[in-house]
C-alpha cells in the first residue's frame, strides 16, 4: 500500500540556489522561503554553514536566518559539515536556529575525496563530533549520502558499498539517512536495491530518497521508493539546482512534479500546487530562466489561457 501521506524537504533555498552563478540577495532568499512555506511546506533546507570560500552563494547563512521567523509547524534544515560551522550555528538566537542539520557522505570514495578531500572512513569520523555536539543541543542531525546510484568519477555504486556508509551512519548516530542519486542516473530497479541495502540500517521511516532527473527517472524513482514504503523525499522548487563536482548532472527533481504525481496518487502533502508554481515562477523569475518544473510551466500556461 502506497503512504497515505508524505512529507516534502525543500531544498530549493539552499542545495538549488547554492550553484547559481548570479548573486541572490539575502532578502530575495527570506521572501524565497516564505512564499513556500506561505504554499504550505513544512520542512526546508534553507542554507548552509560552510565555507564562504567554497560556496559564496551561501555566505549570508547567518543574516538569512536572522531575517526569517518559522510559521507554528515549519521546520527549518541546514547543511553543516564540520564543528565550526556547527557552531556559527548555535550562535544563532533560539527562533533563528534551525531544528535540523545535515552532514554529507558519499558512497564513492572518489567522489568523497574529490568533494570532502578525504575518504570515506574519515569523513564518517569528521562528522561524529558534530552529531555528537548537535544532539547534545537538542538538534536531530540528518546524513545525506552522496553517489548512492552512481558517481560521475566511478561509475555504478554497488548496494552493498550504500549500506556500508549508512550502516557507519548509523554508528555515529545519525538520526535519518537520505539516498541521494547525486548524477539523476538511477532506475527504479536499482533504486529498489539501494534502499532494501540501506533498510538494513534503518526503519524506513528514517529514510528518504534525493533524486535528480539527469535521465528522466526521477519521478519512476520516487514512486518506486512509495511502493517499499518510503515517505520521505527532496525536492527543488522549479527544478532548481545541481552538484558542482558531478559533470553533467542536472537539477533537482522539480517540487512541483512531485507533488501533482502525489496528488494524483491520493497522497496528502499538506501543499496547494497552484501557490508552489507561483514560488518556483517567482524565484526562476530572479534568476532570469525558465522553471524546469513540467507541472509549474503547464500550471502557468493553463492560467493564461482564454475563458
Amino acid at each position: 500500500m502506497l503512504p497515505q501521506r508524505v512529507t516534502i524537504v525543500e531544498v530549493g533555498p539552499r542545495d538549488g540556489l547554492q550553484n547559481e552563478a548570479r548573486p541572490v540577495a539575502t532578502a530575495d532568499k527570506a521572501a524565497f522561503v516564505r512564499r513556500l512555506e506561505a504554499a504550505g511546506v513544512r520542512e526546508l533546507e534553507v542554507t548552509s554553514f560552510v565555507s564562504p570560500r567554497w560556496v559564496p552563494q551561501l555566505a549570508d547563512a547567518t543574516e538569512l536566518l536572522g531575517q526569517l521567523r518559522r510559521p507554528a509547524g515549519v521546520r527549518h534544515h541546514a547543511l553543516v559539515p564540520n564543528v565550526p560551522g556547527l557552531e556559527r550555528l548555535l550562535a544563532l538566537p533560539d527562533e533563528a536556529r534551525p531544528q535540523e542539520v545535515v552532514v554529507f557522505g558519499a558512497a564513492s570514495e572518489m567522489f568523497s575525496r574529490r568533494n570532502l578531500n578525504c575518504g570515506i572512513d574519515e569523513s564518517i569520523e569528521r562528522f561524529a563530533p558534530v552529531v555528537a555536539r548537535a544532539h547534545a543541543a537538542g538538534l536531530v542531525v540528518r546524513g545525506a549520502v552522496s553517489c548512492a546510484l552512481g558517481c560521475p568519477f566511478e561509475g555504478p555504486i554497488a548496494p552493498a558499498a550504500v549500506g556500508r556508509v549508512v550502516g557507519l551512519m548509523r554508528g555515529i548516530g545519525v538520526d535519518h539517512v537520505g539516498l541521494a542519486d547525486t548524477i539523476g542516473v538511477g532506475t527504479p530497479g536499482r533504486v529498489r536495491e539501494v534502499v532494501e541495502a540501506a533498510a538494513a540500517h534503518y526503519p524506513l521511516t528514517d529514510l528518504s530518497g534525493h533524486f535528480h532527473d539527469t535521465y528522466g527517472q526521477a519521478l519512476a524513482n520516487i514512486l518506486a521508493c512509495l511502493d517499499l514504503g518510503l515517505a520521505r523525499f527532496d525536492a527543488s522548487v522549479a527544478g532548481l539546482g545541481g552538484c558542482p563536482y558531478a559533470p553533467g548532472a542536472t537539477g533537482n527533481v522539480a517540487t512541483e512534479d512531485v507533488v501533482y504525481l502525489l496528488h494524483g496518487l491520493g497522497i496528502d502533502t499538506g501543499i496547494d500546487l497552484d501557490a508552489l508554481a507561483d514560488a518556483g515562477a517567482w524565484i526562476s523569475e530572479r534568476l532570469g530562466r525558465p522553471s524546469a518544473s513540467r507541472a509549474g510551466t503547464a500550471l502557468h500556461a493553463r492560467r493564461r489561457l482564454p475563458t
